[in-house]
C-alpha cells in the first residue's frame, strides 16, 4: 500500500491561559492520499483552526507544545527543528490559506511581490524569475496578470482570496490548508473559489485540507470528511458515506439542520453547547447533546473502525473493531 501523504497520530495541543488549561486539540487521527481533498468540518470553537496552526507551526505564544506525531510522506516533521521545518515544509510542502485575506496581506506592498516573495526568500530566485512564476500562479486561479502591481486595498474579497490563494500555490506545494477561505465571501464568489479549487485539484493535483463550518461548501471538493467536535474527530468517512448516511449522532444532527431543496422535513436545531475546552468531559464528549445517550457514554468510546476507512468515535458502533 502506497504511503500517505500525510498521517496525524494522536496529535494534541493546549492553550496555557489566565482561566488554565484549554484542550484546542485532543489525540486527533487522520490521513491524506495524495490528490485527495480531506474536508474538517465542525462548529466554531472545536479546534479546527488550532489544528492547521499546529501543522503549520504558527502557534501563539500561549501554545503548549504539540504533542503526538505528523508524518508527511513517512517522515515525522514534528521531530524537525523549527529551522528545517521552516527551510523544508513551510510553503515549500505544505503551504496555507488563512481565513482573513486581508489580514494575511501587506497593505504597503504590490501582491506581485507578496506571491513571489516565498521563492525568492526559499529557494533563493531571482526577482525577474519569482515575478515570472507569480504570473503563472494568478493565471492559474484566475486574475489578469495586470493586477499584479495592485495593492491589496486595491482589489475585491473574491480577488484578495484568490491572491492569497496564489501565494500558496506559487511554490508547487503537495498539500495547501484552506482555513474557512470563504466565509467573507458572497455566494456566487464562494461559488467561483471554489470552482477554482477543483480545477487546481484535478489539473495540478495538489492536495488540500479544507476547514469549515458549512456544509455545503464542504461537499464541493471533498474526498473525504473529518468531523470535529471539542477538539476530537468524532467521524472520519468518505464524502459520500458521509453525505448520504453519517454515522455519529452529531454527523447525523447536523446534517438534519441543514436546508436542503427536495424534502419536506423541516431543517432541526442541535440543542445545548459544546463543552468546555477549559473541563471537558472524560467521557463521550457529545454525550449531553446526544438523544441517544446512554450509561457507556460516560466513558470515552476511543474510535471504532467501520469498512476500510471509515471511523466513527461513538459506542453505538462499538461492534467494530477499537482503534484507540
Amino acid at each position: 500500500m502506497a504511503v500517505p501523504l500525510l498521517s496525524v497520530e494522536n496529535l494534541s495541543l493546549n492553550y496555557h491561559t489566565r482561566q488554565g488549561l484549554v484542550q484546542a486539540v485532543a489525540g486527533v487521527d487522520f490521513e491524506i492520499r495524495h490528490r485527495e481533498a480531506l474536508v474538517v468540518l465542525g462548529e466554531s470553537g472545536c479546534g479546527k483552526s488550532s489544528l492547521a496552526k499546529t501543522l503549520m507551526r504558527t502557534l501563539p505564544r500561549n501554545a503548549g507544545r504539540p504533542e503526538g506525531r505528523v508524518l508527511l510522506e513517512g517522515e515525522d516533521i514534528m521531530a524537525l527543528d523549527e529551522e528545517r521545518f521552516r527551510r523544508q515544509v513551510r510553503w515549500l510542502r505544505i503551504a496555507l490559506v488563512m481565513q482573513a485575506s486581508m489580514n494575511a496581506l501587506n497593505p504597503v506592498v504590490r501582491v506581485g511581490e507578496q506571491v513571489a516573495e516565498p521563492l525568492r526568500v526559499l529557494r533563493g530566485w531571482s526577482r525577474a524569475r519569482a515575478q515570472e512564476r507569480a504570473a503563472e500562479v494568478f493565471d492559474l486561479v484566475g486574475i489578469s496578470t495586470d493586477f499584479l502591481t495592485r495593492y491589496p486595498f486595491e482589489l475585491s474579497g473574491g480577488m484578495r482570496q484568490r491572491v492569497v490563494l496564489a501565494m500558496a500555490l506559487v511554490t508547487d506545494p503537495q498539500l495547501i490548508i484552506l482555513d474557512e477561505p470563504t466565509s467573507a465571501l458572497d455566494v456566487l464568489t464562494q461559488a467561483s473559489i471554489m470552482n477554482v479549487l477543483k480545477r487546481i485539484k484535478r489539473e495540478q493535483g495538489t492536495s488540500f485540507i479544507l476547514i469549515t463550518h458549512d456544509v455545503a461548501t464542504s461537499s464541493e471538493l471533498a474526498d473525504r470528511v473529518a468531523l470535529m467536535y471539542a477538539g476530537q474527530i468524532v467521524e472520519t468517512s468518505s464524502a459520500a458515506e458521509f453525505f448520504r448516511e453519517p454515522a455519529h449522532p452529531y454527523a447525523r444532527m447536523l446534517m438534519d439542520s441543514v436546508p436542503r431543496l427536495h424534502q419536506e422535513a423541516r431543517p432541526t436545531h442541535i440543542p445545548g453547547q459544546p463543552p468546555s475546552l477549559l473541563d471537558p468531559p472524560s467521557g463521550c464528549r457529545f454525550a449531553d447533546r446526544c438523544p441517544q445517550r446512554f450509561d457507556l457514554c460516560e466513558r470515552d468510546p476511543g474510535a471504532f473502525r467501520k469498512g476500510d476507512r471509515r471511523r466513527v468515535r461513538c459506542w453505538l458502533h462499538a461492534g467494530g473493531s477499537q482503534l484507540s
